[in-house]
């Protein structure tokens, strides 16, 4: 491992030589115990949460640990926790070696060791009940707040200046899209008279240079503190853009790619089976190449084919789905490699056009934008929860599911969408003030009431009880079927383009999954007569063994095993 490291060392600062990189490594701990079960995220169910939206604090998220495992969870995704001004939901982190202190219920000056003893207290709670932890970490810019940058600015002269990207001519990185139209009028940022300085995201975070050895040493010394912690796994925020280079869009750079080798590398030298997670907003054949030839990342998400499964419902048809899952969209991954399915990032209905053309935006959009206030980044996405893109009907909701849980990959759960939580307008008018930014995705944020919550889950007949009964049943389920994370996937013909049906196959594991994406009822023709079956989890399903039909009522859907 010493050896691929000084490779990736020298095709990123050939220049330099590897004493520095030799010197770190003398500091790094290493374990030799390799996990028997390194691959675990193939079989996961992942739950993503803010941790003080959720329940105020770390203590308050152990007190709910229960309801998770009960709930069929066995990943939490955290989203960011780590110190930050919470500009950007803490994606703008100013100390990457701190957790949030208020998350924690300590004071501002508390110690990193009060840290440890909290947070690994929660660790600790999580891994009893079988729950692993990953979290966010913003790799690729850092808050304005950062001591870092707060150094940086100070002067040119100043020994972290080159943590940053400067420059007094703002065409430098031209071809670079601005992600964040209609927020931000450019990549770049007045800092005095004379300097700028380069970001890709919010004006406030200034994206870091990895063309500086230094930041890729402070960056893989982070995550090793993380890890020996006891994390399991990283979310790496927005790698796509790590490396930059003039004449280029700066997306997607092989030397991008050669960091992310070397933070993979070094969390494998430290201690073998910590995830890295891509988070990469492209398209399928440029987001696989993140998990590389199994020495990058472990897994990515399919963006691609979260707005395909809305696009799916919204027309009645699985096309779009089947595009989306065929070879002409989705490349073969590496073999210990896993997709991530979700409905929705943790924010929005991303409509990016990296992913999806102009026609299909504008149909999801007229779909399923039910309020003007929800647009986001001028028809780039929809902020919305899942049950307010549904408009309320728990049909709906749970054939969403049942697409997320029985496709290609590991299924990922927005907190508070396994009941149906709505919109929060008060909280989003209330960032507002905070921030000064007018960014929709708030609405979609929000704080669980738990003692509301409970009050009406005593009610069997409301919306919110009968979508956390469906979905608590669908994610236990799943959580018991391999072939449904490791298996291959086989759309079965069925003449009706209204029927999404396929099987999915690991080993000896045959499932076979039919989903009626129309709001009519629909009968179709057994399509395994020659097979038994066992039914695992019907929704809107009867069969008629006299006729061997099976019939399906408007959005339902059926589980079956095949014997």
């Amino acid at each position: 491992m010493e050896t691929t490291l000084n490779k990736l060392w020298n095709q990123l600062y050939p220049e330099t030589g590897t004493k520095k990189l030799n010197d770190f490594l003398g500091t790094v701990s290493v374990s030799r115990d390799y996990a028997a079960d390194a691959d675990w995220y193939r079989d996961a169910i992942v739950y993503a949460l803010y941790v003080d939206l959720f329940n105020k604090d770390f203590n308050g998220l152990i007190n709910r640990l229960d309801y998770l495992q009960e709930l069929g969870v066995n990943v939490l995704w955290l989203l960011p926790i780590l110190d930050s001004p919470m500009r950007d939901a803490g994606f703008d982190i100013k100390k990457y070696d701190r957790v949030r202190p208020e998350l924690l219920g300590l004071s501002n000056d508390s110690t990193r060791e009060e840290q440890e003893a909290v947070f690994g207290n929660f660790l600790a709670e999580a891994h009893k009940r079988g729950i692993r932890v990953i979290f966010d970490i913003a790799i690729n810019h850092s808050s304005d707040q950062h001591p870092w940058f707060l150094e940086a600015k100070k002067s040119p002269d100043n020994p972290y200046r080159d943590f940053y990207i400067w420059s007094k001519d703002t065409s430098l990185y031209g071809n670079t899209r601005l992600l964040f139209k209609g927020i931000e009028d450019s990549n770049w940022e007045k800092s005095d008279d004379e300097w700028y300085y380069f970001h890709r995201f919010f004006s406030f975070q200034p994206d870091l240079n990895y063309k500086n050895p230094d930041v890729l040493l402070a960056m893989s010394k982070n995550l090793l503190y993380w890890q020996s912690i006891g994390v399991d796994g990283f979310r790496a925020d927005a790698i796509p853009y790590l490396w930059k280079e003039e004449g280029t869009d700066c997306e997607n750079l092989p030397l991008t790619h050669t960091v992310v080798k070397f933070f993979r590398a070094i969390l494998d030298y430290a201690k073998p089976g910590s995830l890295l997670l891509a988070e990469a907003c492209q398209k399928p054949n440029e987001v696989v190449k993140y998990m590389g030839n199994g020495d990058e990342c472990h897994a990515a998400y399919h963006f691609p084919l979260m707005p395909m499964m809305f696009k799916a419902i919204a027309m009645e048809s699985g096309q779009p789905i089947k595009h989306t899952l065929s070879p002409a969209v989705t490349p073969e991954i590496p073999e210990i490699g896993q997709w991530l399915n979700f409905l929705r990032v943790h924010d929005e209905l991303s409509l990016e056009l990296v992913y999806v053309s102009e026609e299909d935006r504008k149909y999801i959009h007229e779909s399923y934008c039910h309020n003007p206030k929800w647009n986001f980044r001028m028809g780039e996405g929809i902020s919305a929860r899942l049950s307010e893109l549904m408009q309320s009907d728990e049909n709906k909701i749970a054939l969403a599911y049942s697409l997320m849980l029985t496709l290609t990959g590991t299924p990922v759960v927005y907190y508070g969408d396994e009941f149906g939580k709505l919109n929060d307008e008060k909280y989003y008018e209330e960032q507002i003030k905070i921030t000064g930014k007018d960014d929709t995705r708030f609405l979609v944020r929000g704080r669980i009431d738990w003692e509301k919550l409970e009050r009406e889950m005593k009610d069997k007949n409301s919306f919110h009880f009968k979508v956390k009964e469906i979905i608590s049943l669908m994610l236990n389920e799943r959580k018991e079927l391999k072939a449904m994370g490791r298996g291959t996937t086989e759309f079965v013909n069925i003449e009706d383009e209204r029927i999404l049906a396929y099987q999915r196959k690991y080993q000896n594991e045959k499932l076979l999954v039919i989903n009626n994406l129309s709001s009519e009822s629909i009968a179709i023709e057994n399509p395994l007569p020659d097979d038994d079956l066992a039914i695992i989890m019907p929704r809107g399903f009867t069969f008629d063994e006299t006729t061997n039909r099976i019939l399906l009522e408007p959005h339902g859907f059926v589980w079956m095993r095949v014997l």
